[in-house]
């Protein structure tokens, strides 16, 4: 995987996840989606990326960790 990569974590339950992927569409940024409800085998990457915490989204930028999803630019 390409270092200036943007992976978001995600849930379909969770309001912040969709924006957040609306927001990466709307801006044109490439993103890999992880589904947390289709791909269970990811959550422990999830749970190192928040000390322990089922939270999402989680959005992986060139190696910066954003926990949440406050809003565009």
């Amino acid at each position: 995987m390409a270092q200036d990569s943007t992976i978001i974590y995600t849930h379909p339950d969770c309001a912040y996840s969709s924006a957040a992927k609306m927001d990466y569409r709307k801006r044109k940024v490439e993103y890999t989606e992880i589904d947390l409800s289709k791909q269970a085998d990811q959550i422990p990457g999830l749970l190192e990326l928040t000390n322990g915490e089922r939270v999402t989204p989680v959005i992986v930028e060139n190696g910066v960790v954003t926990i949440g999803f406050k809003g565009g630019t």
